[in-house]
């Protein structure tokens, strides 16, 4: 699905995702994504939502978001506080969806000029 949203001046925009693409400033990727404002990451490339461990959720705390977004595929699922207790003691809320979901909150967030980190995984 196309996305269309008034550009964001050297911000990060999804501009488009399907079940096995997350597309960036129209450009497609197709792994797992890690994307704020500023930064893109596929550290978490070759992780799934079962190998996830609190470490991955600590090194995201460092930008300090307001929230950060799990997109968990094309089915909504949670996973154990315990893997994102770093950001529950920082204040930093979780929220799972599926990654469609992650995508349009993702956007209508940063429009909002709110600092906001999605970790998208496909499928």
């Amino acid at each position: 699905m196309k996305l269309h949203l008034t550009t964001a001046e050297k911000q990060n925009l999804i501009t488009g995702y399907g079940d096995d693409f997350i597309e960036i400033n129209r450009q497609r990727y197709n792994t797992h994504i890690i994307v704020t404002s500023e930064n893109l990451s596929d550290e978490w490339a070759e992780l799934s939502l079962h190998t996830l461990e609190s470490h991955h959720f600590s090194a995201l705390a460092q930008s300090k978001p307001e929230v950060v977004l799990l997109g968990t595929g094309t089915r909504h699922q949670f996973i154990h506080p315990k893997l994102h207790s770093s950001l529950t003691l920082l204040g930093i809320p979780l929220e799972c969806m599926t990654t469609a979901a992650a995508c349009r909150t993702y956007n209508i967030l940063m429009s909002e000029g709110r600092n906001v980190a999605a970790a998208l995984f496909l499928k």
